[in-house]
């Protein structure tokens, strides 16, 4: 027995899935790293950024990495659910 996810929730998934496939970062976007151990990359619009939910992520990587990423780009220290869900609720708003 399992459980349906909302369609937005979803679909979220899928573009940040089908994002992640790209070696490239389109006009408009960043690259950032997502993950407590394992890292997997995102492109997201840079309109997130100025969120303040994603503020609150980006001030957690700062206390946590400074200005050193290891990744070589923006690395966020949360779960990956938690990014998919505030993702979705920032593309819900776009």
């Amino acid at each position: 027995m399992g459980f349906r996810l909302p369609p937005i929730v979803v679909n979220a998934k899928q573009v940040l899935k089908a994002q992640q496939a790209q070696s490239s970062v389109p006009k408009g976007h960043i690259a950032i790293y997502v993950g407590e151990v394992e890292r997997k990359r995102y492109i997201i619009p840079v309109t997130f950024v100025n969120h303040p939910s994603f503020v609150d992520l980006l001030n957690q990587a700062e206390e946590e990495f400074g200005f050193n990423h290891p990744m070589g780009g923006l690395t966020i220290p949360c779960k990956e659910d938690t990014f998919i869900d505030l993702a979705s609720q920032l593309h819900a708003l776009i």
